[in-house]
C-alpha cells in the first residue's frame, strides 16, 4: 500500500481509502459482513475510511463504528454533513445551528470521541461561507473534529472559502472530495490546479463512473436496467440514449487499452485517477468482498506516459463524456431566476 500526505494537515493516509456508502440499507444491509470488509480493508494497509451521516440514514456511520472498536486510532476516519436528515425543517444544510447539532449525531453513531475529517457534503448558498467556516473552526478547538473539507465544491466557492478564512482568521477547508474518472475528467481544468495552488489534499470519489466502469458493460452487449448501479441511475447505462455514445465509444477503447496491457478495466481506470498529481487517494464502495479484493488487486499498477497519452486521445484532458455529479447541481444552473433577468429589466434593456 502506498500512503500520500492529506494536503497541509499533515496526516498519512493510503492511496485507496474505503467508501463506504454501499453499507447499510442501500447496498449491503448484512452489518456482520461489512464489517468484515471493513477488517478486510484495514488489514491491507488501508488506513483511510470515508463515510456520510446520509449514507442509509446514518446506518453506514453505524457500522464502521462497529468495525472501528479496538482500532480507532490506526483510521483516519471522514464524514460529512449537509444533506437533510429526518423530517422537518433546518435538517441539513451548512448552517452552524445544524452543523453544531449533526457532528454530534456522527460522532455517536460512529462510537468515536473525535472525527479526522469532517466534510461539507455540497455548497449550501442559502448560508454565507462564513457562518460554515466559523462553526467547523469551533469544532476543531473543541476537539470534535481535527480538520474539514469540502465535497463536489466548484473552484470558485473553494476560492471564496480560502479568501474568507484568511480574512477572518479561520481555519480552511483542508480538503476536496470531487467525482473523477477516466470519462469524466472536468475537474481537470480548474479544480484539480486549483486544490495544487491551495495545497487542498484532493480524494476523489466514483472512479468507475457508477459502475460503467466495472468491466461488465460492453458496447454491443444488452445492459441490465433493473438491477445495481444502472437501476439507480439508467440514463447513466442505457446505450439508446444518443448522449451515450462517446461514452460507450470510449469505453470500447479503454477495455482494449487494458487489455494490452494485461490488466481489466478497473485496474486501468483506479490507476488513471491516483496518477494526477493532485489527487491524494481515491475513494471506492465496495459492496461484496469480492469488489474490495478485485479494487485492491488493482493498487500496485503505475501508468507510464505512453500509456497515459493513449488515454488522453480516447477522452482529451479536461472532458465530461457524462455528469459525473448528477445528484447534484449548482443553483446557478437549476434555479431559472439565476440565469434570467425578470421580464421587467429585459424589457427596459
Amino acid at each position: 500500500m502506498r500512503y500520500r500526505t492529506l494536503g497541509a494537515t499533515g496526516i498519512e493516509v493510503s492511496v485507496h481509502c474505503l467508501g463506504t456508502m454501499m453499507f447499510g440499507a442501500v447496498g449491503n444491509p448484512d452489518h456482520a459482513d461489512s464489517i468484515r470488509i471493513i477488517h478486510a480493508a484495514l488489514d491491507s494497509g488501508v488506513n483511510f475510511v470515508d463515510t456520510a451521516d446520509m449514507y442509509s440514514a446514518g446506518e453506514s456511520e453505524e457500522i464502521v463504528g462497529k468495525a472501528l472498536q479496538g482500532r480507532r486510532d490506526d483510521v483516519v476516519l471522514a464524514t460529512k454533513v449537509h444533506f437533510p436528515m429526518g423530517e422537518g425543517r433546518n435538517r441539513g444544510g451548512n448552517s452552524r445551528r445544524w452543523i453544531t447539532m449533526e457532528v454530534d449525531n456522527s460522532l455517536r453513531r460512529l462510537g468515536t470521541d473525535w472525527i479526522d475529517l469532517y466534510q461539507v457534503h455540497r455548497p449550501d448558498h442559502c448560508t454565507d461561507i462564513e457562518e460554515t467556516l466559523s462553526v467547523l473552526t469551533d469544532l476543531v478547538g473543541q476537539g470534535k473534529i481535527r480538520a474539514f473539507g469540502c465535497s463536489t465544491f466548484p473552484a470558485e466557492d473553494i476560492v471564496e472559502a480560502y479568501h474568507v478564512a484568511e480574512r477572518r482568521g479561520y481555519g480552511k477547508f483542508r480538503t476536496e472530495q470531487p467525482p473523477y474518472s477516466l470519462v469524466a475528467r472536468g475537474i481537470e481544468r480548474s479544480l484539480l490546479p486549483t486544490a495544487q495552488r491551495l495545497n487542498m489534499g484532493v480524494l476523489t470519489w466514483s472512479p468507475l463512473a457508477s459502475g460503467f466502469l466495472s468491466g461488465k458493460i460492453r458496447k454491443d452487449q444488452p445492459v441490465d436496467l433493473t438491477t445495481g448501479r444502472a437501476a439507480l441511475t439508467p440514463f447513466r447505462f442505457d446505450p439508446s440514449i444518443p448522449g451515450n455514445a462517446a461514452k460507450f465509444d470510449a469505453l470500447e477503447q479503454l477495455t482494449e487499452l487494458a487489455e494490452s496491457i494485461g490488466r481489466t478495466l478497473p485496474e486501468l481506470a483506479l490507476a488513471f485517477v491516483v496518477a494526477h498529481p493532485a489527487v491524494t487517494s481515491v475513494i471506492t464502495g465496495p459492496r461484496t468482498m469480492e469488489h474490495l479484493e478485485g479494487t485492491l488487486k488493482g493498487l500496485d499498477l503505475v501508468l507510464d506516459d505512453e500509456i497515459l497519452d493513449r488515454i488522453d486521445e480516447i477522452v482529451p484532458p479536461g472532458t465530461d463524456l457524462y455528469p459525473p455529479d448528477g445528484a447534484w447541481r449548482p443553483v446557478s444552473l437549476t434555479d431559472p431566476a439565476r440565469r434570467r433577468r425578470p421580464l421587467e429589466d429585459r424589457a427596459a434593456g
